[in-house]
């Protein structure tokens, strides 16, 4: 029987998934590692730039199915394709590294970051926290941070939590305006529509996960979002939150509802696409 090839990157969190993911489907599964752009340049940050090549090679049949972080992929999937399965959620929200709360961080500490809306929250919550651009993958952030680059880290707690080390970690981030990214803490399997694989990914599929993704996707879309955009989205226990802010935390909002339309039509109504278009490069 021919092995199912299952694309992911070659990073430590990304092989961690894919891991994960080969052992909920079973059988003869073959781990493909293909570098994307964002592995080649991380100063850029288009989600497309982290999914763009197993998408590709997705398309053109090199691989099975795709693995991604869910939060890294973009709104509009490639055509022809689907997420066919998204195993149990770790911990959705992000973590501090290097202080047990953000009220016991010095005032004018380095807060690393190169998310927006991790920026946006920091500043709206601590306007004076000088928050760093720091990039790498999570043990490269981590090294940064003990070699004194910042004082403070702000990461997924899943992404410590799937490498064995949510040990160096502090409190989470998950009152107020802390709302994590769309997808936060859910791998994402992605197939061709239709093909034998998606239905070999089923066996992988955790139903409350899947909803959830697709609620915050929604709202995602809705605000015509992208990885510029401050903006976080988190569907759990029948209510949907969402944040949209200024990365300056000058400005901001924070929405609930009961349903993903529900929010997107509340967070439309504050103003929240204006802001977004206002701020796309």
């Amino acid at each position: 029987m021919t092995a199912l090839r299952l694309g992911t990157r070659g990073s430590a969190l990304a092989l961690a998934q894919a891991n994960e993911v080969a052992r909920l489907i079973g059988g003869d599964v073959e781990l493909v590692k293909i570098t994307t752009a964002g592995d080649v340049d991380r100063a850029r940050g288009d989600k497309s730039r982290w999914v763009g090549a197993l998408e590709s090679a997705l398309l053109d049949g090199s691989i099975d199915l795709a693995v991604h972080s869910a939060k890294d992929v973009p709104g509009e999937l490639a055509p022809g394709t689907v997420i066919a399965a998204t195993p149990r959620r770790a911990e959705p929200f992000d973590v501090l590294v290097g202080e047990n709360a953000l009220a016991s961080v010095r005032e004018g500490a380095r807060v690393g970051t190169s998310a927006l809306r991790r920026r946006a929250q920091l500043l709206a919550a601590r306007p004076d926290l000088e928050v760093c651009e720091i990039r790498g993958n999570v043990d490269t952030r981590l090294a940064k941070r003990a070699g004194g680059e910042v004082d403070v880290l702000v990461l997924a707690a899943a992404g410590l939590d799937r490498l064995g080390r949510r040990g160096e970690a502090g409190a989470l981030l998950h009152d107020g305006v802390f709302i994590p990214a769309a997808g936060q803490g859910v791998i994402a399997i992605q197939a061709r529509a239709g093909s034998p694989a998606a239905s070999e990914a089923a066996r992988a599929d955790h139903a409350s996960t899947h909803a959830a993704l697709d609620a915050e996707r929604h709202v995602v879309r809705a605000l015509e979002a992208n990885c510029h955009t401050p903006v976080g989205v988190l569907a759990s226990g029948g209510v949907v939150r969402g944040f949209v802010g200024l990365p300056d935390g000058s400005w901001w909002l924070a929405e609930e509802a009961t349903s993903a339309e529900e929010l997107a039509d509340a967070l439309l109504r504050a103003g929240a696409i204006e802001l977004l278009r206002a701020l796309a490069p």
